[in-house]
C-alpha cells in the first residue's frame, strides 16, 4: 500500500522541488520573495520558467495556465500549450519568464462593477510567488493576480495580499516594540472548515431548481430530519467514505493539507477540514478544494452541493474561518501561554482584536454577504448576523481585571475525571465553545463561523487583516510615544476594553433576548445583503481600506455594484426556475390528481355525503393550486418589474423585499400540496429521497 509520504504534493511545484531543480542564488532570490513578501527579481524569471516548464512536461503536462480567482466566486484559466513551431517544421517545448509573470486574458467578460467598459477589453494576470504552481488535467497551473488595464483589482487574490502586506507591517512594529527584535515577518495564518452536502446525481438530474440554482425552491419535509442528532459524526456510508478517501488522494497530491473529515448535523451533510496555512496559500486551496469536491463527486454518482442551503428545514453549510497571526520565528500573537496575565503580547492583540470587531461589524458582516448565505444567518442553525465575540468566562474575567486593575488569578486547568479508573484523566480547556457565536476564541486562534460554504475565504480575510492592521497601526503610534512601554502597554488594553466591550458575549446567540440586548448596546442587526451592503461606501470605510493600500474608491464601489447584481441575478434566476417549475410541472400535477379524484367519484356515482375524504382532498388541492397558479403570475410580474429598476441597489431590493416573499409564498402552497400528492403523480423527487438515498 502506498503511503501518503510518498505521494503528498507530487503535483506542487514546491519548495524541495525549486531547490532541486534551481540554481543555489536562483532559489535562494525566490525563497526571500515567498518567505519575506519582498519583490521579485525579474531576472531570474527564465530560469524559474524554464524549469517550471521541464517538471511540468515530465508529469505529462502539455498545457500551462494563469489559474485566476475572478469576482465571480470561482477560478478561470485559458490554456496554453508549451509547442512552439522549429525550423525544421517540427516543434520545440518552450515557457518564458515573461509568460511566467504575466498573461493576458479577455478581461471585458468578467465582473468589474464598471470598473471596465465591455469595449475595453484588456487585464492581465501576474503570477503570485508566494502560492505554489501546481498541475491539474495536465497543465501547470500558475497561481496569479488579475487586474484591470489601469491597475484595479478585479479579484479576489490581489486585495488579500495587499491586506497581507499591511497586516505584516503594522504587526512588526507590535513585535519589535514589545522586544521581539529578531522577528523579520508576520502571517496571518487560516485553517478553513468547509462544509457540504451531496445527493445522489440520478436524483439532482430530476430536480430544476437544485441544477439552476443550487438549493431546492420547494420541498417537503420528510417524517425524519436531523432532530435525532443520529448524522452527527455518525458512521459515514461506504459510498460517501469512498468519495472522500478519493478527494483527499487527489487534494493530497496538490498539496492541501486535508486533515479532518465526518458527517456533519444535516442528513447527507459532511464537512472537510484542513490544517491551518498562511492565508494565501488556505485561499487557493480551498477554492481547489471546491472545484474537487465537485469534480470527485461526479465520479462516484454524486453531486457535490455547496450552496448555503440547499435544503429548508434542516442545517445549511458554513465555512468556519479559522483565523490567527504568527511571526517567523515561530510566536503566535493569540497564544495565551501558562501565564496569560502577564503576556503583554497576547493582550495587546486581544485587545485589538475586540476593538476591531466593534468598531468593523459591518465589515465582517459585509464580507459574508451574499444571496444564499441571507436563508442561513440567523436561522437557529448558524450565528445570528449580529456579530458578538464569544471569549469564554475565564478570559473575560482576566480581561475585566485588567481593566479595573484588581489582580486576576489565572484559573489552573482542571483535570477532567470521567468516573472510571481505565479511562486515563486529561487536562479540561479553560473555556466551552460556543457554537451560536459569530466570533469565538477557540484557544490560539479566533473562528469566525459566518462565513458561507460557496464563498472564497478571501473576502473576509481582506477584512479581519485590515480592521486588525488600522488598530494595530494606532497602537505603535502611541507605544512609540510612550514613556514606559508597560504602562502605555496596559492603558491602551484598558481604553480599548472600556470603550468595545459591548461586543464580548458569551451566551446563547440564537435566542431573542440576545436580540434585544444587542441592539440595547447599540450593536448593529443586518439581516440580508441588502442591508449590509451600503454601509460599505461609507467615508470611514473608504478611509481605512485606502490608508492602508487594499482598496481604492473606485475598487470598493465597483464590489458593491457586483455583490448587488450577483444577489440580484441570483434570486433572479431562482425565480425564473420556480415559475417553470409551477407552470410546466407542479399546476398540472396537482391538476392530474385533482382530475383522478374527480374521475373516482364519478366513476362511483358517489354523492359528497359518501366521499368526503375525496371531495376533501379535491377542494384542498384546487385551492392549493389555484393560490400556485396566481401566486406564480405575481411572480412574473414581480420580476419584470425588478428588471426594469436601473439603480442596482433599487434592483436588488426589489428582489429581496418583493421577489423572495412571493417565491416563499409559493413554496408555502406547493410543499403542502406534495405532502398529500402521491409520489406517482408529483414530478420532482422528494426531500425523503434526497436526503437520504445515498
Amino acid at each position: 500500500m502506498e503511503k501518503i509520504s510518498d505521494f503528498f504534493g507530487i503535483n506542487v511545484f514546491s519548495d524541495s522541488v525549486m531547490k532541486d531543480r534551481l540554481p543555489e542564488d536562483v532559489y535562494e532570490k525566490l525563497k526571500n520573495t515567498i518567505k519575506d513578501g519582498k519583490g521579485l527579481d525579474s531576472s531570474i524569471a527564465d530560469t524559474v520558467a524554464d524549469a517550471m516548464k521541464d517538471w511540468a512536461i515530465e508529469k505529462g503536462a502539455t498545457h500551462y495556465t494563469h489559474w485566476f480567482q475572478p469576482l465571480t466566486g470561482i477560478t478561470a484559466e485559458k490554456h496554453d500549450s508549451f509547442i512552439s513551431p522549429a525550423e525544421d517544421g517540427g516543434i520545440i517545448m518552450e515557457f518564458s519568464g515573461k509568460e511566467l509573470i504575466k498573461g493576458e486574458p479577455d478581461a471585458s467578460s468578467f465582473p468589474s462593477g464598471g470598473l471596465r467598459a465591455t469595449f475595453e477589453a484588456r487585464g492581465y494576470t501576474a503570477w503570485d510567488p508566494s502560492s505554489y504552481a501546481f498541475i491539474k488535467d495536465n497543465t501547470l497551473c500558475i497561481p496569479t493576480a488579475f487586474c484591470s488595464y489601469s491597475g484595479e483589482a478585479l479579484d479576489q487574490k490581489t486585495p488579500l495580499l495587499r491586506s497581507m502586506a499591511a497586516i505584516n507591517k503594522q504587526a512588526l512594529r507590535i513585535a519589535h516594540l514589545l522586544g521581539y527584535s529578531d522577528v523579520k515577518s508576520t502571517n496571518t495564518t487560516v485553517g478553513p472548515e468547509q462544509e457540504y452536502f451531496l445527493v445522489d446525481k440520478e436524483l439532482y438530474n430530476k430536480r430544476p431548481d437544485l441544477i439552476f440554482t443550487g438549493r431546492t425552491l420547494i420541498g417537503s419535509m420528510p417524517p425524519k430530519g436531523q432532530e435525532m442528532d443520529d448524522h452527527y459524526f455518525g458512521v459515514i456510508k461506504p459510498r460517501v467514505a469512498a468519495f472522500m478517501r478519493d478527494l483527499d488522494n487527489e487534494l493530497w497530491k496538490l498539496g492541501v493539507l486535508a486533515k479532518t473529515e465526518h458527517n456533519e448535523a444535516a442528513p447527507a451533510q459532511h464537512e472537510l477540514a484542513p490544517v491551518f496555512t498562511t492565508t494565501n496559500i488556505a485561499a487557493d486551496h480551498n477554492q481547489i478544494t471546491m472545484e474537487f469536491m465537485k469534480k470527485i463527486a461526479l465520479r462516484h454518482g454524486l453531486v457535490c452541493l455547496l450552496h448555503e442551503k440547499p435544503y429548508d428545514g434542516v442545517n445549511g453549510s458554513g465555512k468556519h474561518n479559522n483565523w490567527s497571526i504568527s511571526t517567523d520565528t515561530g510566536i503566535n500573537f493569540l497564544k495565551a501561554g501558562k501565564n496569560p496575565e502577564k503576556n503583554q503580547l497576547f493582550l495587546l492583540t486581544l485587545a485589538a482584536v475586540i476593538e476591531a470587531v466593534d468598531k468593523h461589524q459591518d465589515l465582517l458582516r459585509i464580507a459574508v454577504a451574499t444571496a444564499g448565505n441571507d436563508h442561513r444567518l440567523g436561522a437557529n442553525e448558524a450565528p445570528p448576523a449580529i456579530i458578538s465575540i464569544f471569549l469564554g468566562e475565564d478570559l473575560t474575567s482576566l480581561l475585566e481585571s485588567v481593566e479595573s486593575g484588581v489582580h486576576h488569578d489565572a484559573v489552573k486547568r482542571e483535570k477532567m475525571k470521567m468516573g472510571a479508573d481505565v479511562i486515563p484523566e486529561f487536562r479540561k480547556d479553560n473555556s466551552d465553545r460556543n457554537r451560536t457565536s459569530p466570533f469565538a476564541f477557540t484557544g490560539n486562534k479566533f473562528e469566525f463561523r459566518m462565513l458561507g460554504s460557496a464563498s472564497s475565504i478571501s473576502d473576509t480575510n481582506v477584512m479581519l487583516n485590515t480592521m486588525l492592521a488600522d488598530v494595530f497601526s494606532e497602537y505603535a503610534e502611541k507605544l512609540e510615544n510612550a514613556e514606559n512601554t508597560e504602562t502605555a502597554v496596559n492603558e491602551i488594553i484598558k481604553t480599548a476594553l472600556h470603550n468595545h466591550k459591548r461586543i464580548i458575549f458569551n451566551g446563547d446567540g440564537y435566542s431573542k433576548e440576545w436580540e434585544e440586548e444587542a441592539e440595547r448596546r447599540g450593536l448593529l442587526n443586518l439581516p440580508s445583503t441588502v442591508d449590509a451592503l451600503p454601509l460599505l461606501k461609507s467615508e470611514e470605510n473608504i478611509a481605512l481600506f485606502e490608508r492602508h493600500g487594499v482598496f481604492n474608491r473606485a475598487e470598493i464601489n465597483s464590489r458593491i455594484d457586483i455583490i448587488l447584481e450577483n444577489y440580484a441575478k441570483t434570486v433572479h434566476i431562482e425565480a425564473l426556475t420556480l415559475i417553470g417549475m409551477m407552470n410546466r410541472d407542479v399546476i398540472p400535477a396537482i391538476t392530474a390528481y385533482t382530475n383522478s379524484l374527480c374521475e373516482t367519484v364519478n366513476n362511483k356515482n358517489l354523492i359528497r355525503a359518501d366521499s368526503t375524504v375525496e371531495y376533501e382532498l379535491i377542494t384542498k388541492l384546487s385551492a392549493a393550486n389555484k393560490e400556485i397558479f396566481n401566486l406564480t403570475a405575481q411572480l412574473k410580474m414581480a420580476v419584470s418589474s425588478a428588471e426594469r429598476s436601473k439603480d442596482v441597489f433599487e434592483r436588488a431590493n426589489e428582489y429581496h423585499a418583493v421577489v423572495l416573499k412571493l417565491m416563499g409564498d409559493i413554496r408555502k402552497f406547493a410543499d403542502s400540496a406534495e405532502s398529500v400528492v402521491p409520489a406517482s403523480y408529483w414530478p420532482y423527487p422528494s426531500y425523503g429521497d434526497l436526503l437520504f438515498k445515498i
